[in-house]
């Protein structure tokens, strides 16, 4: 194979890794709740809110 297609093969085999890793660290997501209720962390869901 020449130099071109070689390089260009490990483009295309180590960029999906690259991707990944730029996507790692989100510990949060957003989350909202219907009408009438309020997200509750310590059972992370929603409740009703009552009252």
């Amino acid at each position: 194979m020449t130099f071109k297609a070689l390089l260009t093969a490990f483009a295309l085999v180590i960029a999906p890794t690259f991707a990944a890793a730029a996507c790692s660290g989100h510990t949060q997501q957003a989350m909202s709740c219907n009408d009438g209720m309020v997200y509750d962390s310590a059972s992370n869901s929603c409740k009703v809110v009552s009252g």
